[in-house]
């Protein structure tokens, strides 16, 4: 049985840095793509960061893009969020995911993923 749990979630002052881990267990972890998403008060769930098999390739959205830094440890089946200079606007539940299919591209649609977490609150004040 596939598992997926977040950690590291809080609340930060705007400027802050915050590191999301993300535990994923039950699988074969190198074989699956992973993404974050989040999910802001009132608002549609959204793509944040993706990262590869190998933790080569990435890709951010655009609203995070040279902020925040998608990583893994192959050896811990852990996936990590560094989020710096945070923003109000950052406010969401964070949550983790596993691509579903064995593809060594990140992909940013929500429907590629299967197993998500149960999510980690980041709460960023101005």
């Amino acid at each position: 049985q596939v598992q997926v749990v977040e950690s590291g979630g809080g609340l930060v002052q705007a400027g802050d840095s915050l590191r999301l881990s993300c535990i994923i267990s039950g699988h074969t972890f190198n074989y699956y793509a992973m993404g974050w998403f989040r999910r802001a008060p009132g608002k549609e769930r959204e793509f944040v960061a993706a990262i590869g098999r190998s933790g080569i390739s990435t890709t951010y959205a655009d609203s995070v893009k040279d902020r925040f830094t998608i990583s893994r440890d192959i050896g811990k089946g852990t996936v990590y969020l560094q989020m710096n200079n945070l923003k109000p606007n950052d406010t969401a539940v964070y949550y983790c995911a596993r691509d579903r299919d064995i593809v060594e591209a990140p992909r940013r649609a929500s429907q590629y993923y299967d197993y998500w977490g149960q999510g980690t609150q980041v709460t960023v004040s101005s």
